[in-house]
C-alpha cells in the first residue's frame, strides 16, 4: 500500500465513491473536503447503468441505491409525433444479475454515499477549498481556504469538469463545446411509462427528449437544445415547454406536467478527455475532472465511480505509487476513449441529423457492449 493519508477535494459522487472505496481497504485517514457549506437536497434525476451498480455493489450500498431508484431494462423509441419507433433492451453493462439502468434522484444517491463514507470513518469537512499544495515524489502538502496546512500520502482532485486544477498538475487538455445544451426536470409520470427518447421533426424545437423514471410516480426528463438558452421572454418553464411542442405521446402528459412549480436546470454540455496522466508527483485528477461527455449514452456517473474503485483497488495494492498508476490507466483510458468517442459521435450526429450513414443504436450498443467485461 503506497497510501495511508488522502486527502480528497470534491463531494460529488467521483469524490465520495474514491473516500469510500479507500477507506473499505484499510487506509488509515481520508478526508473528504467540499466548498459547499452544507449538503443541499437539490438536483435532477439520473440514468445509472449497470456498470455503475456493479462499483456501489462493491462499495456496499447498492441495496440502499436500489431500495430508492427505479429499475429498468429496455428503452422505447418514439418518432416525435407519439409512434413507436422501436423496443430497445438496454445491455447489462454489470451483468445478467443487475438491473440494466435504474432511475434514481441524485440528492437520494449523494445522501446514501456521505452515510456510507462516514459510516467507514471518513471525515468530511465542508465550507472548505484546497487554496494551495505542493506535490513531492513522496508526499503533498495541502493548504486549506480556511489557512489549515497538513501533510499527506496522496491529494485527489474530483471537483468536476470546471476545476481550475488541472493546469497546475501538468494537464494539456482543457473542456470544449459539445454544441448542446441540456434541460433537465423531474415531475409525474403515468405508471405505464416506463422510459423512452423521442426524436424530432426539426421545426425549431428541441434537438431530443427523453424520460427515465425515478420512482413509482416521478421521473427525470431531460431535453437536448441549442447550448445557448434565447433571449425570448419566456420564463424557464415556459421555454421547456415551447421546446417540447411537438413531441406527443407521453411527451404530452410530461410537457403538460411542467408548471412554475417545476424544478429545473439548464447547462451547456461540454467534454474533456485527458488522455493521461492524471497526476504529478503525489496529486492525482479523477473523474469529471479530466473526462466528461455528452450523457448520450448515461456513462458520466459510471465511468467517475469506476475510477474511484479502480483508483483505491491499485493504491492499496502492494507496489510503488508511480507503478500503481500506471497500472491504473493501462485499465481505465482505453476504456473511457471508448465512451468518449462513442459520446462525441453520437453528439455530432445530433447537431447533422440526415448524415449519410449515421447509425446511433449501433453505435450505442457497441458502445455500451464493450462495458460489459469489469473494469
Amino acid at each position: 500500500m503506497s497510501v495511508s493519508k488522502v486527502l480528497v477535494v470534491g463531494g460529488g459522487f467521483t469524490g465520495l465513491t474514491t473516500a469510500i472505496a479507500l477507506a473499505q481497504r484499510g487506509v488509515e485517514r481520508v478526508v473528504v473536503i467540499d466548498r459547499a457549506r452544507s449538503w443541499a437536497r437539490v438536483g435532477h434525476g439520473l440514468t445509472i447503468q449497470g456498470n455503475a451498480l456493479r462499483v456501489f455493489r462493491e462499495l456496499g450500498v447498492l441495496d440502499r441505491i436500489l431500495s430508492v431508484g427505479q429499475p429498468e431494462n429496455a428503452l422505447t423509441l418514439y418518432f416525435a409525433d407519439g409512434r413507436v419507433m422501436a423496443e430497445m433492451k438496454t445491455p447489462r453493462t454489470g451483468g445478467d444479475d443487475l438491473p440494466a439502468t435504474i432511475g434514481a434522484l441524485r440528492a437520494d444517491l449523494h445522501e446514501i454515499l456521505v452515510e456510507r463514507a462516514e459510516s467507514l470513518g471518513v471525515e468530511i469537512r465542508l465550507g472548505r477549498e484546497l487554496a494551495s499544495y505542493e506535490s513531492g515524489p513522496d508526499e503533498a502538502i495541502s493548504v486549506l481556504s480556511d489557512g489549515t496546512r497538513e501533510r499527506w500520502d496522496a491529494i485527489v482532485i474530483a471537483e468536476g469538469i470546471k476545476s481550475a486544477k488541472r493546469a497546475g498538475i501538468g494537464i494539456s487538455a482543457q473542456r470544449g463545446p459539445s454544441g448542446l445544451g441540456i434541460w433537465r426536470a423531474v415531475t409525474t409520470r403515468q405508471p405505464e411509462m416506463t422510459g423512452g427518447i423521442a426524436y424530432p421533426a426539426h421545426t425549431g424545437g428541441a434537438y431530443k427528449v427523453g424520460y427515465t423514471p425515478v420512482s413509482d410516480d416521478l421521473c427525470y426528463i431531460f431535453v437536448l437544445c441549442s447550448p445557448v438558452r434565447p433571449d425570448n421572454g419566456l420564463a424557464d418553464w415556459q421555454e421547456v415547454k415551447r421546446l417540447m411542442a411537438d413531441f406527443h405521446g407521453p411527451f404530452d402528459y410530461l410537457r403538460e406536467s411542467i408548471d412554475e412549480g417545476t424544478f429545473l436546470n439548464f447547462q451547456e454540455i461540454e467534454w474533456i478527455f485527458a488522455d493521461g496522466p492524471w497526476h504529478s508527483g503525489r496529486v492525482i485528477a479523477l473523474g469529471e475532472v479530466v473526462h466528461a461527455v455528452p450523457p448520450l449514452i448515461a456513462q458520466g456517473a459510471a465511468q467517475c465511480v469506476e475510477d474511484a474503485l479502480l483508483f483505491a483497488e491499485h493504491v492499496t495494492a502492494a507496489g510503488d505509487w508511480e507503478t500503481q498508476l500506471a497500472d491504473f490507466y493501462a485499465r481505465r483510458l482505453p476504456r473511457i476513449r471508448g465512451v468518449v468517442e462513442a459520446s462525441m459521435q453520437l453528439a455530432e450526429w445530433e447537431l447533422h441529423p440526415g448524415t449519410p450513414g449515421a447509425d446511433p443504436g449501433r453505435v450505442m450498443g457497441q458502445a455500451l457492449g464493450a462495458l460489459v467485461a469489469a473494469p
